[in-house]
């Protein structure tokens, strides 16, 4: 399969390119800068500029792109970055798919979402089927989806990629808490009871490539671990994986002094579960936080 991929320098498209290179697919990256390698073509999505032609050569269509939302400390400067590195990557691409004739689009358009679209759902158990929550993320969420409509309308299969935490030591969720724990100082965010929605690094990956092939499945799909655990027991297993002391905790408010807005993002409280992808069948190789911290740290 051609496979065009925007965001591919990033945590997770690395990985991604990776592994679908190794499966046999052919990968060309969308870069802003010039091409340095036969695999690139430059485009500027911030102007609304991609060659159409590098999107019918496609089969199918993965975009990654976005700001990292833990990258930095918020303000209304990086809010925006935040907001506009998703909608106009997605609006970029949807347009001109949308554009070419019917037989030059390619079959499907995975584009990246987050599990940021419910909001703070506290100990409510939410599906895809579950409305938008409130709140800066969720707002982004809803117009970087609604951006994938021109695609959508033009008959592509789109898939909105709700992905929650990823699990692998060199980033994410896990990459900042690693240190701290090693010198035992790791412990819990805020009280603890907020739910972190996780998933494997090999399952996330497992399940791109099972939704690239599945025809039947479309829409918001959870990218997310059969079994979401609280801050406090993700801060429990974490510290026995590690064989350090997990005793301490930072206060919510030391959190909003180090990163501003986003310390309401580290507190929420976001209790999904995988509803599309358990109905289809897809096979968790690591449906429980043990094992996905195993991997991450060792693999």
């Amino acid at each position: 399969m051609r496979i065009l991929m925007a965001g591919a320098s990033g945590f997770l498209g690395t990985r991604l390119v990776d592994r679908l290179t190794a499966d046999g697919h052919q990968v060309t990256r969308l870069v802003r800068r010039a091409p340095r390698t036969a695999d690139e073509r430059q485009w500027n999505p911030s102007a609304a500029q991609l060659d159409p032609q590098v999107v019918a050569d496609a089969n199918a269509v993965i975009n990654l792109a976005g700001a990292g939302v833990g990258d930095k400390r918020w303000n209304d400067a990086y809010k925006q970055v935040i907001r506009s590195s998703r909608v106009d990557t997605t609006t970029t691409l949807a347009i001109t798919i949308a554009g070419l004739a019917t037989a030059d689009r390619p079959a499907v358009l995975l584009n990246s979402s987050a599990v940021g679209w419910y909001g703070n759902t506290g100990d409510r158990v939410v599906e895809e089927d579950a409305p938008a929550g409130e709140g800066f993320l969720a707002d982004v969420c809803r117009v970087w989806e609604a951006a994938t409509r021109p695609a959508e309308d033009a008959g592509v299969r789109v898939v909105r990629l709700r992905t929650g935490l990823p699990l692998h030591r060199d980033g994410g969720l896990l990459k900042p808490q690693l240190l701290p724990f090693r010198l035992g100082v790791g412990g819990r965010l805020g009280n603890g009871r907020q739910w972190l929605p996780w998933i494997s690094m090999r399952d996330w990956l497992d399940a791109l490539t099972f939704l690239l092939s599945r025809d039947d499945l479309a829409g918001p799909v959870n990218l997310v671990g059969p079994h979401p655990v609280t801050n406090a027991e993700f801060t429990r297993e974490l510290g026995r994986q590690l064989h350090r002391p997990a005793v301490m905790w930072v206060p919510g408010v030391a959190l909003k002094i180090a990163l501003g807005g986003f310390a309401h993002e580290a507190l929420t409280s976001t209790r999904v579960l995988p509803g599309v992808l358990s109905k289809a069948g897809f096979d968790w190789t690591h449906p429980d936080l043990p094992g996905a911290l195993r991997a991450a740290l060792t693999e």
